[in-house]
């Protein structure tokens, strides 16, 4: 059962944006999807705190070759947030796996920011008839290249944050010189609870500490891009180097922009994703 949010707005029937929400164990989870529906899948996956707003910027530059779909994971944007259990990266993986089944995707390649990375590598492990391949957007490679932040964030007492406390929470975010965080930004950590704000985060930091992103992805032998924005102020850009040892993995280093370049400058970050995506899609018959 699909539960239409709005149904598609339409800028050509190629290209019309359908945004839908699927009840899947554990919480109904958002989808939204643009380009042609019979081009090669590619799954975009947000990091903590963030939503599939967050790709906005960067889809209308892949949508000429793919079928583009994006996820709102659980405790995000405009999925469910329940209070209890159920955010570990391989329960949020097994969600993923089971929208795209609903979907009718069959191969994607899958494109992770951040901790999204860590998600799209879980869904590789559990799935890797579905993934082809997969690129990771500053994503740490392990924890060991965690630039830990000056000051803590907010605690739960001064839940809902003000505009200024999220900013000062997003600022290592950005790098890039005059660049304004997107007010609607803002607004989906705002949407979130203190609860699924703080154990997604510590999900990511479990699952990592269990075995770094290049020892899984070695194992997974899939076609790896990795971009980093050079200036990254969460995690050390120069981390970017380990994911090497991968066989045939390819990295790719942005300099002047940080640890969103999907935002910050996405002509360039989707220069090498479409490369790279045009060599390992999978034609839809």
């Amino acid at each position: 059962m699909t539960i239409p949010d709005g149904g598609p707005h339409v800028k050509g029937d190629a290209e019309a944006t359908e945004s839908s929400t699927l009840p899947l164990d554990g919480g109904d989870i958002y989808v939204c999807q643009d380009g042609p529906r019979d081009a090669p899948a590619l799954l975009l996956i947000h990091g903590s705190a963030s939503s599939t707003r967050s790709w906005d910027p960067l889809v209308p530059l892949l949508t000429g070759s793919h079928r583009v779909i994006r996820i709102d994971l659980l405790g995000h944007g405009r999925s469910a947030k329940p209070a209890g259990r159920g955010y570990a990266l391989p329960d949020q993986a097994h969600r993923i796996g089971a929208a795209l089944d609903r979907l009718g995707v069959e191969h994607a390649i899958v494109v992770g920011h951040s901790s999204g990375g860590a998600v799209a590598t879980a869904l590789a492990e559990q799935r890797p008839d579905l993934v082809t391949a997969l690129a990771l957007i500053n994503t740490g490679p392990s924890l060991d290249a965690f630039i830990a932040p000056e000051s803590a964030a907010f605690g739960p007492s001064q839940w809902p944050p003000t505009d200024e406390q999220l900013r000062q929470f997003a600022s290592t975010g950005f790098s890039r010189a005059g660049y304004q965080i997107p007010h609607e930004l803002l607004d989906e950590v705002r949407a979130m609870t203190y609860h699924t704000l703080t154990t997604t985060m510590q999900a990511t930091r479990h699952y990592m500490e269990q075995q770094t992103l290049p020892e899984r992805l070695t194992v997974l032998g899939k076609p790896l891009l990795v971009i980093f924005g050079e200036d990254d102020r969460r995690w050390r850009s120069s981390s970017a180097a380990d994911y090497r040892a991968v066989p045939g993995a390819k990295v790719e280093l942005l300099p002047g922009l940080g640890h969103s370049p999907l935002l910050e400058d996405p002509p360039r970050t989707a220069t090498p994703l479409l490369a790279f995506t045009a060599i390992h899609a999978v034609r839809v018959d």
